[in-house]
C-alpha cells in the first residue's frame, strides 16, 4: 500500500485529508432509517463512506396508508395492516444487520389521521419501534438536507411530494432556508371531487405556499419523491434518453409540459410498462402531474432536476458533523472505493499528481472530476481483462454517486474506459456519446490515456513516477524520468502508451532522463 502521507506530505489541496475511515465516518456505519410515508414504508440501512454513503440495504413496500383518508379521516385499514407487517419485518432485519442507530420517522398520513396515535402505540408494542412523527416544516427541512447530501452546491427550491403532502424548502449556500408544507399529495387530492375542483384546490394550495415563502421565482427546482421520479422516467422514455439514472436528471419546463401532455394521452398500464414504473405508482402520476405543472407555472424555474436523495438521506446528513458535510461527496466516495478495491490504495493520489500538468487551465469542478478518475482508475481490476474497459464505463456511469451531472458521469466513464483501452468504437460509450461534447470527449480520452501511461510506473516508490509537461505552442509533450530505476520502468509498452497519449494531444513525444 502506498501511503498518502509518504506520497505527498501535507499537500491535499482543496480536497483535504481523507475522512472516509476517520472516527466520524465509522460512527455513521450501519445507520438505519425507517420512513413511514403516506404511500410507502421503507427501510434503508446506510453503510456510509463518510460524505457519500452506500446503501447497505433498501426495501420499500407501497402500503397506501393515506389512501381514502381525505374522506374517512383514518388510516387506510388494508394499508395499515400491510404497514404493520412491513415494520415487523424491518425491525427484525435491523437487529440482524446490527444497525447501531435506527430512526423510524412518520410523515403526513400518521400525523394527520385520527387513529395516528393508536397506530404509533401499536407499532411500538408489536415491534419496539418508536415512531418519530414529524410536522410538515421538519419534513421539508430533512428532505432539503437530503438534496444537499448529494448536491452540496444546490441553489433553488426543493419540492418533495409524498402521498398526502408536498413540502418546499429553499436551498442556498449549503443550507436549508425557509420551508413550507401543504396538503397536495396525490392520495389526498383523490378525494377532491372532479378535475375542475381538484385544479382549484391545487392552484390555491400552491399559491398559498408561494405566499408563505414570499417568493415566486427560482432558477432551479429540485424534485424529491416517488411520483416525481415516475414522471422523470416517463420523460426519459418519451425523449429516448440513453442514460437511465434518475439522480441529477434534468428537464426544461418545455420538456416537462410535453411529458405531462404525453401522460394525459397515454394508456397508464402501457406507459408504466415502458418506463419501468409499478401500477400502484403509475396510478398516482396523473394527479401528481397536475400538481407539478402548477408548481412550475408558479415558480418559473429555468431547469428542473431530480434528486434521488430525500428525507432518509436528510436524516443521515443530520448525523454528520460539519467537517463531513463540507466535503465533496464524489471525491470522498472515490477515495473509499480505492481503499476498498484498488490493488495499490493510495496510488490514485500519486497518479493525479502525474496527470495534473496536462490540465493546468482546468476549472476546479473539472479538476475534482479528474481526481475522481485517478482514484477509481484501478477499482475494477478483478474484472475479466477482455471486458474490463466496458465494465469500468458501466460502473462509473451507473454508480450511486452524488455531485455528478449526467455529462460528468459519461466523462468519468469514458476516462476510465480509456484507462484500459485506446479505442472507444464498439463500446457502450457510443450510446451515451450525445451526452458529451466533442471537446469533453477528447479531454476524457486524454485523462484516460494519461492514467494508462501512469499506471506503468505503479511501483511502491512514488518517486519513480517521473513527470509530464505539455508545451502547447511547441506542440511538445515531455516525459521526465529519473535515471536508473525510473528509466528502466519505461519499457516498450510504456513507450507505446506515451506515443498514444501524445497523439491524442496533437503533440510530439519526447523523453528526458534526469540524472543526479
Amino acid at each position: 500500500m502506498i501511503s498518502d502521507v509518504a506520497a505527498e506530505p501535507d499537500d491535499y489541496g482543496p480536497f483535504g485529508a481523507p475522512l472516509f475511515d476517520g472516527p466520524e465516518a465509522r460512527a455513521l456505519r450501519r445507520v438505519g432509517v425507517i420512513d413511514v410515508g403516506s404511500n410507502s414504508v421503507r427501510l434503508v440501512v446506510f453503510d456510509g463512506a463518510a460524505r457519500s454513503p452506500a446503501y447497505f440495504y433498501n426495501e420499500k413496500i407501497l402500503c397506501g396508508l393515506g389512501a381514502g383518508m381525505a374522506e374517512s379521516g383514518l388510516l387506510n385499514p388494508k394499508g395499515r395492516g400491510r404497514a404493520m407487517a412491513a415494520l415487523r419485518r424491518f425491525a427484525i432485519l435491523a437487529r440482524g444487520m446490527e444497525v447501531n442507530s435506527l430512526t423510524a420517522v412518520a410523515t403526513a398520513a400518521v400525523r394527520e389521521a385520527e387513529d395516528g396515535p393508536a397506530f404509533e402505540a401499536e407499532v411500538e408494542a408489536e415491534t419496539g419501534l418508536k415512531l418519530w412523527v414529524i410536522d410538515g416544516t421538519e419534513e421539508a427541512r430533512l428532505s432539503g438536507q437530503g438534496v444537499l447530501l448529494g448536491w452540496p452546491e444546490a441553489d433553488g427550491l426543493m419540492c418533495d411530494i409524498g402521498g398526502s403532502s408536498m413540502e418546499l424548502a429553499e436551498l442556498s449556500g449549503g443550507k436549508v432556508g425557509a420551508t413550507v408544507s401543504g396538503k397536495l399529495g396525490p392520495l389526498k387530492l383523490q378525494g377532491s371531487g372532479g378535475k375542475g375542483a381538484r385544479r382549484k384546490e391545487i392552484d390555491a394550495g400552491v399559491a398559498e405556499m408561494a405566499r408563505a415563502l414570499g417568493r415566486d421565482r427560482y432558477d432551479q427546482l429540485y424534485l424529491v419523491g416517488g411520483s416525481w421520479r415516475a414522471i422523470a422516467r416517463v420523460d426519459m422514455e418519451r425523449r429516448g434518453y440513453p442514460l437511465h439514472v434518475l439522480h441529477e436528471y434534468t428537464m426544461t419546463p418545455k420538456d416537462l409540459r410535453a411529458t405531462i401532455d404525453y401522460i394525459a394521452e397515454s394508456d397508464l398500464n402501457e406507459l408504466g410498462a415502458r418506463s419501468g414504473t409499478s401500477a400502484a405508482r403509475m396510478s398516482l402520476v396523473p394527479i401528481a402531474s397536475e400538481v407539478l405543472a402548477r408548481v412550475v407555472k408558479t415558480f418559473r424555474p429555468k431547469e428542473i432536476a431530480v434528486s434521488s436523495y430525500g428525507i432518509r438521506e436528510g436524516l443521515l446528513y443530520e448525523r454528520m458533523p460539519d467537517v463531513l458535510r463540507a466535503r465533496d461527496p464524489l471525491v470522498e466516495s472515490a477515495r473509499a472505493s480505492e481503499a476498498a478495491s484498488a490493488r495499490l490504495p493510495g496510488f490514485g493520489r500519486v497518479l493525479y499528481k502525474f496527470v495534473q500538468p496536462l490540465f493546468s487551465r482546468a476549472t476546479d469542478r473539472r479538476r475534482r472530476l479528474i481526481r475522481a478518475c485517478c482514484l477509481l482508475h484501478d477499482v475494477s481490476w478483478r474484472a475479466h481483462p477482455d471486458y474490463r474497459a466496458e465494465i469500468c464505463f458501466d460502473n462509473a456511469t451507473r454508480a450511486n454517486l452524488g455531485g455528478l451531472t449526467h455529462s460528468e458521469r459519461v466523462f468519468l466513464g469514458l476516462a476510465l474506459l480509456h484507462r484500459y483501452k485506446n479505442k472507444r468504437e464498439g463500446t457502450p460509450f457510443e450510446a451515451l456519446a450525445p451526452l458529451l461534447s466533442d471537446g469533453d470527449t477528447a479531454e476524457a480520452e486524454v485523462v484516460g490515456k494519461a492514467m494508462r501511461l501512469g499506471a506503468m510506473f505503479s511501483a511502491q516508490d512514488p518517486a519513480l513516477m517521473g513527470s509530464l509537461k505539455l508545451y502547447p505552442k511547441k506542440g511538445l509533450l515531455e516525459l521526465t524520468l529519473a535515471a536508473g530505476d525510473g528509466e528502466a520502468l519505461y519499457g516498450e509498452v510504456a513507450e507505446a502508451r506515451f506515443r498514444s497519449l501524445a497523439q491524442s494531444l496533437g503533440a510530439q513525444p519526447t523523453v528526458r532522463i534526469k540524472r543526479k
